[in-house]
């Protein structure tokens, strides 16, 4: 596989005014992040960025919203994805009180990895103008490497903020050979097939080809030295893997600022097994952990863990 640096972050704030939690709150997020950095960013003020001669130039649409490339020798862009993932708080819906902690996790891939600090201001300015509708202010407290791994390191304190440590090289280690592997949906999951998110008809093809796209347009468009892999033979051989799961519907309302309208989202939870010659697609599996897969991925949802392993003897 082609490399993609890929980096997750837990950013642990602290309420410093009574702030509501929704049952899904990776929108909330979002829409606070790219309105504190567009913010800090934006030297022009225009309200179109796509009219703005500083457009390929500046940070905020080559974060958020990525341009496509001027020119594309196989395919023409709308739109590509972006190299930022936000993992909100677990699902469920809560109120914090001031003074309560809270933490999220913000995944950056490839080339974005080198605007951390960039983003760390804007996200020390989103919590400072407020979360939700009534603009619950915040602050955050430290930002911490690889959270969960054993490579878990604090890199940045509030109460120090001059002070960025180094990013440590991190590698996960590599899966196991198995022929089955056990996933669990830790957010919601879309993937999609003729304008329908797929349920109870998720094929392991399904999955695993809107891995594999998701994986080459990041390392196309934010990575170096990209090289297409086979893909006509990577979909020949994801068509023999098996998929069995057990899968239920979850769905929520948002508020779209840009719409201005209540959007109702959703997707599937549960889990899902892989069986077959998963030897191609290991890698794979592994890192996307860290992207997640499907629709809606900067709002944090189809992220998935692999269980571990059953032992036997």
């Amino acid at each position: 596989m082609n490399p993609l640096p890929i980096h997750r972050y837990r950013f642990n704030c602290r309420a410093q005014e009574p702030l509501k939690l929704n049952l899904y709150s990776g929108s909330m997020l979002r829409g606070a992040f790219g309105r504190a950095l567009r913010k800090s960013v934006c030297v022009t003020g225009m309200n179109d960025c796509k009219a703005c001669l500083l457009y390929r130039q500046c940070a905020y649409p080559k974060i958020f919203e990525t341009p496509p490339p001027r020119h594309c020798n196989f395919q023409q862009f709308s739109q590509i994805p972006n190299a930022f993932v936000i993992e909100p708080p677990p699902m469920g819906g809560r109120q914090l009180a001031p003074g309560e902690y809270f933490s999220f996790n913000l995944v950056l891939i490839g080339r974005a990895v080198a605007d951390l600090p960039i983003l760390i201001h804007a996200w020390q300015m989103a919590l400072k103008a407020g979360l939700g509708v009534h603009h619950a202010r915040a602050e955050l407290i430290e930002v911490v490497f690889e959270p969960g791994q054993a490579i878990e390191q604090s890199i940045y304190r509030g109460e120090t903020p001059n002070q960025l440590l180094p990013t440590p090289v991190f590698t996960p280690e590599p899966l196991p050979e198995t022929d089955t592997l056990n996933l669990r949906l830790e957010t919601p999951l879309r993937i999609k097939h003729q304008g329908k998110v797929l349920s109870s008809a998720l094929r392991g093809r399904d999955f695993l080809i809107a891995l594999l796209r998701r994986y080459y347009l990041l390392q196309e468009f934010h990575a170096s030295d990209y090289q297409a892999p086979d893909f006509q033979a990577l979909a020949m051989q994801a068509e023999k893997i098996q998929a069995s799961h057990q899968l239920h519907w979850c769905e929520w309302d948002r508020y779209s600022n840009r719409q201005q309208q209540k959007m109702t989202f959703g997707g599937v939870l549960g889990t899902i097994t892989l069986n077959g010659d998963l030897a191609p697609f290991l890698s794979l599996l592994l890192q996307g952990q860290w992207l997640h897969v499907g629709n809606k991925t900067t709002f944090g949802m189809g992220r998935y863990v692999i269980m571990p392993q059953p032992s036997f003897g």
